[in-house]
Parts: C-alpha cells; sequence; structure tokens
C-alpha cells in the first residue's frame, strides 16, 4: 500500500485549475474583487500552451488598417466557425478584445509598435484587416510573462497589507487535480497530488474555475505538450456538467513534419502572413484549388493578384494560403492522399523567397531559431516540410456566455480553450489569445460574484475518503494492464479513425475500440512508489483522454455533414439544416451519452450585420425569412 499518510488541507473562496493565460486572468478579477484565490499548475508555473500561441492576439483596434472594429471582426468570427459559434460569445470577445489588449500592455507587455508608436497588427487566417497585436512570434510568451507579474504584483500588495505574499494568492505548481468535489449537488473544492511526492491536498472552495486547455495528447500527432490530455474536459464530466461541440478539432495545417526532431511542433501562421507560400512536390502553389465557394469573393484565384494583396490589400483578394485554418489542413491532407505529398507526408512552405533573411529573424525570430537549432532547417534559405498537427479542441464545457458559468453544476466555470461554444466548428487564428483574456475575466468575475451570494460547504469525510480511494486504486492491482500501451493504442485509434477525414464505418470502430480500452484500464496496474513515478500520472491521464476520446467519437458520428474541423468523407458538404444543432455529451458514470440541443438563435441586430446573400449559404430559407431573432 502507498496511502498517503498526510492529507494537506487549504480553503479559499476560488480555486482555479489551469495556469495558463485563462486561469491568470481568472485570478486577477477574484483577487481584484477582494477574494482568497488558489491557482493549480499541473506542471512548473509559466510553462503552459498559451506560449504556444505565437502570431499574436486578434483584436479589432484598427492601428493598422482604421476600416476594422469589432462588427468586421465578428463577422470574421463567425464565418471562421461556420456560422455553429454561440454569437453570444463571438459578440462579447469582438467587443471587449481591444480592453483587454490595452490592459495587457497597462500592465507591462511589449508590443511590436508601428511606425506611429501604436501597437502593431498583423495580417492572419480568416481575418479581414490586419488584427493581431504580436511581439515577433513570441506573443504567447508574453501575455503569460505579463500575466505572472501581474500575479506577482498582486502578491506584493498583500505581503505589505497582510504580512505575507502568499495570504491571499498561492500558486500551487506541480500539482494534478483528479476530481472536482461536490456536496449536496454544489461545488465544494477539489481534490488531487502533489506530482514529485504523491502526497495528497484536498482544496476546499465553494468555485472552481477550469482553465487547464485542450485534449492533444489524445492524438498521436500534437503540437500539445505532455499537460494536453484533457483533464478539464473530464473533471467537469465528472461533476456532471455538459460538453459541447466535441467533434470539432482543430488540425493546425502547420506542423512540422521532418526532421523527426521538430515533428508536430507548429509552424506559426504568421509565416503565411508574412508570405510564406505552400507547394506539393510538383512546385505547385496548390491552395488555389480548393478555396470554397463561400470563401471565392474574398480569396484570390491567381498568383498575380495573391502577391498584390501584400503591397495593396483594399484592391486585391488576400491570398488562399491565409484560408481559416480547416480549409488549409484539408487541403493539405488531400494533396498528400493523391501522391503529390513529399517523401515524408507533407507539403512544402516557404516564405524565403518572398522576405530577406534579414526581416524574417527579426519578425519571426523564434521560427528561424527553434528549426535551425533542433532540425538544421533554416527557414531564411529553404522551405520546411510541413503538414497538419492535432493543436485544438473548439469543443468543451458548455458555459453561460456572461458568467462563464458551467451549465448544469452550481460553483462551476470554465475559460480558454476548455470551454465550448466560442469558436463554432473552426477557430480562427489569434482569437485564442484574446479568448482567454476575455472570457478568463469574466469567468472570474462570474466566480467572484457567485461567492459572495453563496456560502461554503464543507467536504464530508465520506467524499474525501472516495478521492483517496480512487488515487490509491492503481497501486492495489497486481499484473494489470500498462497504462502506456494503452495510451499508444488510444493514440493510434483516434489519429486513424477519428483525425481529420471520417467515415462512419471508421468511427464506429473507433467507438468499439475505445470502449475496449475504456474496460482495460479498469485493470491499469501501477507499480514501485508515488514518488518520481510517470505510470502514476498517467494512469489518471489516460482516464481522462478516454473520456475525451469517446465523446468526440461519439459526436462525430451523429453529425451526418462536414463542417470546420469535423470532415465526413460520406457527408462532405455542409448541411443548413445541422448548422441549428449542438451535440451535448454528458457523463453518467458508465458512459458518454449523447443528445442534440437547439442552437441559439441570432438576434436581428447581429443578423442584420451580414449580407442576406452569404448567410444563405449557411442557414435554411426559413431562418433567412425570419432574419434573427427580436
Amino acid at each position: 500500500m502507498t496511502q498517503s499518510t498526510t492529507l494537506q488541507r487549504h480553503k479559499y473562496d476560488v480555486l482555479i485549475i489551469g495556469a495558463g493565460g485563462a486561469g491568470l486572468r481568472a485570478a486577477v478579477e477574484a483577487r481584484e474583487a477582494g477574494l482568497s484565490v488558489a491557482i493549480i499548475c499541473k506542471s512548473l508555473f509559466g510553462k503552459a500552451h498559451t506560449v504556444m500561441a505565437e502570431g499574436g492576439a486578434a483584436a479589432s483596434m484598427g492601428n493598422v488598417n482604421d476600416n476594422d472594429n469589432w462588427m468586421v471582426h465578428f463577422r470574421d468570427t463567425m464565418r471562421g466557425g461556420k456560422f455553429l459559434n454561440h454569437y453570444r460569445m463571438a459578440e462579447l470577445h469582438a467587443k471587449e478584445a481591444p480592453d483587454r489588449i490595452w490592459e495587457l500592455e497597462l500592465w507591462g507587455a511589449l508590443f511590436d509598435r508601428t511606425k506611429e508608436g501604436k501597437i502593431s497588427q498583423r495580417n492572419f487566417g480568416g481575418h479581414e484587416y490586419p488584427r493581431l497585436a504580436h511581439v515577433g512570434d513570441r506573443t504567447g510568451l508574453e501575455l503569460i510573462r505579463t500575466m505572472q507579474q501581474k500575479i506577482v504584483q498582486l502578491q506584493q500588495k498583500d505581503g505589505r497589507e497582510f504580512g505575507d505574499m502568499e495570504s491571499k494568492i498561492k500558486v500551487f505548481a506541480e500539482c494534478t487535480i483528479t476530481e472536482i468535489l461536490k456536496e449536496d449537488g454544489k461545488i465544494a473544492g477539489a481534490y488531487g497530488y502533489w506530482r514529485e511526492s504523491g502526497e495528497e491536498i484536498l482544496f476546499e472552495s465553494p468555485a472552481v474555475v477550469i482553465a487547464t486547455g485542450g485534449v492533444g495528447k489524445t492524438f498521436k500527432i500534437t503540437s500539445n505538450s505532455w499537460e494536453g490530455t484533457g483533464d478539464g474536459h473530464a473533471l467537469a464530466l465528472k461533476a456532471g456538467a455538459n460538453l459541447v461541440d466535441m467533434e470539432f478539432l482543430q488540425f493546425h495545417p502547420t506542423g512540422m513534419v521532418w526532421p523527426p526532431s521538430v515533428r508536430g511542433i507548429l509552424v506559426t501562421e504568421s509565416v503565411r502572413g508574412e508570405g510564406g507560400i505552400l507547394t506539393n512536390k510538383d512546385g505547385e502553389r496548390f491552395m488555389f484549388k480548393y478555396i470554397p465557394d463561400v470563401f471565392k469573393g474574398q480569396y484570390a484565384d491567381n498568383e498575380e493578384e495573391a502577391d498584390r494583396w501584400y503591397e495593396d490589400q483594399d484592391n486585391n483578394r488576400r491570398p488562399p494560403e491565409l484560408l481559416p485554418r480547416d480549409e488549409v489542413a484539408r487541403a493539405i491532407n488531400t494533396e498528400v492522399k493523391a501522391g503529390r505529398g513529399t517523401e515524408h507526408g507533407g507539403v512544402f512552405l516557404d516564405v524565403s523567397k518572398r522576405i530577406s533573411a534579414e526581416i524574417i529573424k527579426k519578425r519571426l525570430p523564434s521560427m528561424w531559431h527553434q528549426f535551425y537549432e533542433l532540425a538544421g532547417v533554416d527557414i531564411t534559405k529553404e522551405a520546411m516540410e510541413v503538414g497538419p498537427t492535432c493543436h485544438y479542441v473548439m469543443g468543451g464545457v458548455e458555459v453561460d456566455p456572461d458568467t462563464a458559468a458551467a451549465i448544469g453544476v452550481p460553483g462551476l466555470f470554465a475559460a480558454g480553450e476548455v470551454a465550448g461554444g466560442m469558436h463554432g466548428s473552426n477557430r480562427l487564428g489569434g482569437n485564442s489569445l484574446t479568448d482567454l483574456l476575455v472570457f478568463g475575466r469574466r469567468a472570474g468575475a462570474g466566480a467572484a460574484e457567485y461567492v459572495k451570494k453563496s456560502s461554503a460547504t464543507p467536504v464530508s469525510d465520506t467524499t474525501i475518503k472516495s478521492a483517496a480511494d480512487r488515487i490509491e486504486t492503481p497501486f492495489s492491482r497486481a499484473g494489470g494492464e500498462n497504462s502506456y500501451s494503452l495510451h499508444a493504442e488510444l493514440q493510434e485509434i483516434t489519429h486513424n479513425l477519428v483525425g481529420i477525414i471520417r467515415t462512419r464505418v471508421e468511427i464506429e470502430k473507433a467507438i468499439e475500440m475505445i470502449a475496449d480500452i475504456r474496460a482495460r484500464s479498469k485493470n491499469v496496474a501501477v507499480s514501485g512508489g508515488r514518488k518520481f513515478n510517470p505510470g502514476f500520472h498517467l494512469a489518471f491521464d489516460l482516464d481522462n483522454m478516454l473520456l475525451v476520446a469517446e465523446s468526440t467519437a461519439k459526436s462525430a458520428l451523429l453529425r451526418e455533414e462536414s463542417r470546420g474541423g469535423h470532415t465526413r468523407e460520406d457527408f462532405p458538404g455542409m448541411n443548413s439544416t445541422w448548422r441549428q444543432v449542438n451535440q451535448i455529451a454528458s457523463f453518467d458514470g458508465d458512459k458518454v451519452n449523447i443528445k442534440s440541443q437547439t442552437l441559439p438563435v441570432i438576434p436581428k441586430e447581429l443578423f442584420d450585420l451580414f449580407d442576406v446573400h452569404e448567410l444563405e449559404k449557411y442557414m435554411t430559407p426559413t431562418e433567412i425569412a425570419k432574419g434573427g431573432s427580436n
């Protein structure tokens, strides 16, 4: 037996699981509302997937093109999500994103500047105007640095006032949460363990904000780090919350496929925004063949116009390399399957022919440095070999748009990638960082308001014992299944059967195989002690990833159309009837169940922002005739 002999206990007003951009912004908001806050970090503080958002943060400040405004940003976001977005989340995001960027600057973020001294903004796929505020290609890193410094600033203020810097806001690094605790149907706290020692830890709190990021490690090839195992999605499901739109996964079109030392590492969309072009093994610039009808008015159908756009954006259409990510990823996948890919299963991305080495090193310093150092690829002189890599999940916890409160679970909140609805069926590049800030703030404010109106519920001894027994269980088995083997099997299934292109037969096979792994996972055995035992950690990560994979596969099976990050080879087109439907996943303790739910109707004032002929490509005649809700 390895049962922990001591149990650390802590009480806070608000508990935040996740220390990326959304979690830290929620923490700031809750602390500034006068509440005590605990921040749980699965790895080292500052090592969040937020840093992988390199290209910039989308906000319609109009610094480079003053035609930009929140209405244009809202339209772009809805188009990118193929109109499956929750309109209210897209509206709030577009309206509030500029304030969140200016706020970051006030807190010390050092953005690149225009000649006039304003925050510089660059082009990105799916955005009509230059909209991404950036710090070279290290924008996510700067966001985390700034937010960390803001946390320290708040701690220093508390130190002066209360004599202890960690009296009101404390970071618990290298700590894993295994269960969100409820009493009388309401949130009461969370239970977990220290990753280094295995010692168990209890947090009692009436409000929990989940900000754990994504699910990429469920898949074989991913840009996500080891932490991206769907913990928050699974914790929410087990606590009684719903997940929405889990069939929609974004395969970033440009992850490195060669050399092996950099396989899966992201090539920021900024490379294409700065003029990078995609070609197949025959040297053909193939993206002109893959412009969907709904985008033909905005994207150039010839190289001459596409090239002119970089110098004159007002009088030329955009290059097709800057189509939304789902379109580019599908195009690359089609080229490779047709035998026109590179020998390593990708295509070529080349920025060296358009801009000089000096400019590349100035505008894309991280890209140049990491690929030169790690792989010997000099992007100032040669093309990169790239292909789709699992990067982001659009699906997540179903939340109230204004408060970020999880539907059906009082005291539970979610923000960032772990929350669903904002991006619809596909996320535009650059929207993730401002999503973190806008809804991280709203989650912190929502949690603070909830706590001030509610009373804390003590966690019962029965609940504590149940959580403790669950952590001990893998050690009590002998000769059971190996979590590493099961994880490898799961990744092969998701990659091959529930990946970028799907069919009914393959998804049904995946559901059957996932169920088999879930059954076998109940016999996972962990040998040795709790200290420095990665097999111990993976036993819990595996359970989370299985729930995510089951939710994705079952949602994908039911959606009989292709839209955004969900492509069905047997249902190749969008269906306007399906546009009105969200797939809602819940967990009954044994299996994931899926139900269909009607998407909220876009209000008339937002409906009227679009040309009706564009909406006809997405909506039913009945919806068009109604003209939005009143």
